[in-house]
């Protein structure tokens, strides 16, 4: 179990940056798998990115790929996003997720995570 709070959305005109943090509390954060997820008014919430708790090893949705960065420090228990080059279609609230075993076999479904912050507001603004 883990506990996760969201922080650093705000409102950016196109082409902005963002960078959004994720604070973990409980133990054992290090063995975690964790992600970020979107999710806009009226849409399901998809998948954006996600890091491997070993080896370091990332993932990204094919809309995000080359623009968004993501990272952990495990001493700090805090994983961050890196939004670069933002889009209107951006628009969303954002996620950190905890993943469970499940991470594994498929990482972009929502029900391989077990543990959600509460989200934070990111508008794209033309």
């Amino acid at each position: 179990q883990v506990q996760l709070v969201e922080s650093g959305g705000g409102l950016v005109q196109t082409g902005g940056s963002l960078r959004l943090s994720c604070t973990a509390s409980g133990r054992t954060f290090s063995s975690y798998a964790m992600g970020w997820f979107r999710q806009a008014p009226g849409k399901e919430r998809e998948f954006a990115a996600a890091i491997h708790w070993s080896a370091g090893t990332t993932y990204y949705a094919d809309s995000v790929k080359g623009r968004f960065t993501i990272s952990r420090d495990n001493a700090k228990n805090m994983v961050y996003l890196q939004m670069n080059r933002l889009k209107p279609e951006d628009t969303a609230v954002y996620y950190c997720a905890a993943g469970t075993q499940a991470f594994y076999y498929n990482f972009r479904a929502s029900h391989s995570y077990a543990s959600w912050g509460q989200g934070t507001q990111v508008t794209v603004s033309s």
